[in-house]
Parts: structure tokens; sequence; C-alpha cells
């Protein structure tokens, strides 16, 4: 199946590493003729970049291969071939017995293989089955095209991976197992990457890693931390906002949180995972951090820039977590005040230490804590927002919007902004003045005589008092 003509379908689940992950997959099998449908039935080629984060991941890659293996056979009753392929950490994970149990799938291929895609491709056609989880010595950035003018100027926001895998092991993560040791791109390569990037129309990036901001980077023989590779991406013509995601406490330096007080471009938005308030589950999670640590931390980064936003993950019901360890992570919800959260009942991962750890809370537990942090977590959110009414902000216009005439993008601090805008703004950050604030985005209008002017001034800043 290397023909012209043909078409792929890819189903991204997880996070942002996964986004970015589909769509070299895409560039790289683009030269052996499949160009990317929005239409999973008209597809040749289908492939599930997986997720082993999420609760029951395993299980739902296989729900979704049963319905395929439905597609599949009314395709081939129209003599169609469909080929399928599971990619990303749940193949890693289990890619020995997504082979066995699911016949359906004619390849395996882990997140650190996928640039091999067009040879296995190749192979599969001749009817073998294959199964690619090794972790290759050669870097697959090497190995992968340049990005395609065509498919990195869709937007004007795009993902950009400098750093894979994960050091840190702690106790309820699969990262380590699934993407690997540490590794950083050299900052050569991302900056070609990111010019490119620039010249198909690209505003802002965001920079992505398991561990990102442990980046180290290595120049010459000389060491870059993720600050001085923010640096070098503000000097790129074209690029006009940064971001980088996801972050550890133990690996935010005095020179990335002053990157966030000297760098215009660098946005006001940080998520910083604490997972829990507890310092006994903290330890047995392995998180190398105490509350303590953290809430210093964020009391430093509020000292740099004090219109910072913050994000952060939360675990309950870890394994022996009490009341009163659930009760000090609450405490340190309400302390440092969250913009938005990603909160999350435990659930075991085969082979992590956890897993194995005994006192495992009850599920009606886990799930009457869960709604309990996550309503104190959606007032916070609702009120960050609500803060933002009245205030004017810098939006970078993405997409259009649902109703007629309407343009959406994200503000400074990664919300939604939606407004009645003229569509050659796409693409462009436009000065809008926010009227209303919902649960999940902004409401603004744009008034003729305060259009940003983006070539000229750059001004994120502002005052939330």
């Amino acid at each position: 199946m290397t023909g012209s003509d043909k078409k792929v379908f890819i189903k991204t689940y997880g996070c942002q590493m996964n986004v970015y992950d589909s769509s070299r997959m895409a560039e790289a099998i683009a030269p052996a003729g499949f160009a990317e449908t929005s239409t999973m039935a008209d597809a040749d080629l289908i492939i599930l970049n997986t997720c082993h984060i999420r609760e029951k991941a395993a299980e739902k890659v296989y729900s979704e291969l049963g319905r395929l293996r439905v597609l599949q056979s009314e395709r081939a009753k129209d003599g169609k071939q469909t080929m399928i392929a599971v990619a990303g950490c749940v193949a890693q994970a289990e890619g020995a017995e997504i082979m066995a149990r699911a016949s359906v799938v004619d390849i395996v291929v882990g997140p650190q293989s996928y640039h091999r895609l067009p040879h296995l491709l190749t192979e599969a056609a001749s009817g073998k089955r294959l199964l690619e989880t090794d972790f290759p010595e050669n870097d697959k950035f090497d190995a992968l095209p340049e990005r395609h003018k065509a498919m990195a100027s869709r937007s004007p926001s795009a993902f950009l991976t400098v750093q894979e895998g994960c050091d840190k092991f702690c106790t309820f993560c699969v990262v380590p197992y699934t993407r690997g040791a540490e590794y950083s791109r050299p900052p050569t390569k991302i900056l070609s990457e990111a010019m490119r990037l620039a010249s198909a129309g690209v505003r802002e990036i965001t920079l992505l890693g398991q561990n990102v901001n442990a980046y180290h980077g290595d120049e010459g023989g000389r060491v870059w931390s993720l600050a001085r590779l923010l640096q070098a991406l503000a000097e790129i013509e074209g690029v006009e906002r940064l971001r980088y995601t996801t972050s550890h406490p133990a690996d935010m330096a005095d020179d990335l949180i002053e990157a966030h007080r000297d760098m215009p471009k660098l946005m006001p938005y940080l998520h910083l995972p604490f997972q829990s308030g507890s310092d006994r589950i903290l330890s047995s999670m392995n998180r190398k951090h105490t509350g303590a640590d953290y809430l210093r931390l964020v009391e430093k980064i509020r000292n740099a820039r004090a219109d910072m936003a913050l994000s952060t993950d939360i675990i309950v019901g870890f394994p022996g977590e009490t009341d009163e360890d659930f009760d000090a992570t609450l405490r340190m919800v309400r302390e440092v005040k969250y913009a938005q959260a990603y909160s999350f009942k435990y659930s075991q991962r085969p082979g992590t230490p956890a897993a194995d750890m005994g006192a495992q809370v009850p599920e009606p537990v886990k799930a009457e804590r869960l709604a309990e942090l996550q309503t104190l977590l959606l007032e916070q959110q609702m009120e960050f927002n609500a803060a933002c009414a009245g205030k004017r902000m810098s939006v970078l216009f993405e997409r259009e919007g649902r109703n007629p005439g309407q343009l959406t993008g994200r503000s400074p601090f990664l919300q939604a902004v939606h407004a009645k805008a003229d569509i050659s703004m796409l693409g462009q950050i436009v000065d809008v003045d926010i009227i209303s604030a919902g649960r999940n985005s902004l409401e603004g209008v744009i008034n003729p005589w305060r259009q940003h002017d983006s070539d000229k001034k750059q001004n994120y800043t502002m005052s939330m008092a």
C-alpha cells in the first residue's frame, strides 16, 4: 500500500506531544502517497496514536479496534483494503499483547520508532504483521522529513517537541517506560524547525516535553537550558508568542523564572503539576518536592511576573491517601489559586511501583474526593475568567468560530476568546476588549481604533486589579 492517492486517518489520544507526533507521522508517510482524511470510512490506513496516561487506556484501544474490525469488513465488501496501525505509548507498553489479541492490527509501532512507518507500510503490504517497539540508537528526528509547509501552516499556532522521556520515575507514571530516558534535541535542529514554522505563518510555538524544563540541549559542547533556547526562539522573525509544557517543579530553574520576567514573547501561563498537597503522598509518589517547596516556587514565580496564570495536575486517591492527605491537597489549591487544572482519580498502571502498593483507595472514595476537588477547581477557573471581563487582551485568532462572522483565538493565558472579526484577522494578534466570561471561554469585541499592530509592538501584560 504505497501507491498514490491513498488516504490516512489518524486518531490521536492524550497529550499535546501525541498531537505533534500525529502530525509528524502524516508528514513521514506523505511521500509514500498518503493524504490525510477527516473521515475514517474513507481511509486506506488508520493509525491509532495512543496514550497510556488516562484510566483504562488499553481497554479504550481494544474497544476502538473492535469497531475498526467492522469498518474493515465493510470496506472489504467494496474491494477496499484497510490497513490498521497502533502507535504511541499503549503500543510501546503492550505491543505484544495487542498483536496477540487483535488480529485486525497490521502494525504496532512505539513513539520512538514512528519515523520507520514508510518502511513498515511497505513490509505490511506484503501481508506481514509487524511489531516495532525498540528504542533505536539513532535520533528519530533526524530520520523524519522536514516539516511540510502546507502541513505546518494549517494554524498560526504549532507544537514543537524539544525534549522527550523522563528520569524522575514518579511511582504512578509509565512515561519512563514508554518514552525512555530524558533526551533533549540539539538547539540548531529546534531553531531550524521553528524557522520553517514561522515562514509558513506560525505566530505562536508551544515547546513540548514530558519534562520540558529539564531541557539541556548540547550545542558545540555547550549546554543550553530551556531559558536559553526560548531566548533564541524569540529572535526568530515571525515568532510572536512562546509557551512550553509540561514542567516539573524540581527543574524550574532561576533563569527560566527570569525569562518570564524579561521576555514579552513568553506567555504568562505555566502548567506546573503538584499532584498532591500531602508530603507523605508526595514522598510515596517519588515527586522529589514537598508542599512547602512548591509554594515557595509559586511565590518566586509570581514575584517575577505578577500576572502569571497557573495550571496544574492533581491525582486523588493515590494508594494510602487518607482524608487528611486529601485535605492537604484542597488547602494547596485554595492557597495557590489556579486558572485551570486537570484532576484525575488514581488508576493502576501495570509495571509501575504504585500499582503494587497496598492500601488502594476504594473507587467510591476516589469518586467523592474527585467531585469535591473539581467543584473547587471550577470555582477558581470561573473566578479567574470573570476577572478578565472589562480588560483588554491580545488575542491570536486561530480559526473561524461557530457563529457567522466570528473568530476564535487564544488569550495570553490560553483561554479561548470569541469575537466578531473579519476573516482577514485569522493568524493575527489583535487587541480584544473582554465583555463577558464563561466557564471555558471569554467573549470580546474589537474596536477599530484599538486594533493591535503586532509587527510594531507587543504587549501581553494585563492588570488584573
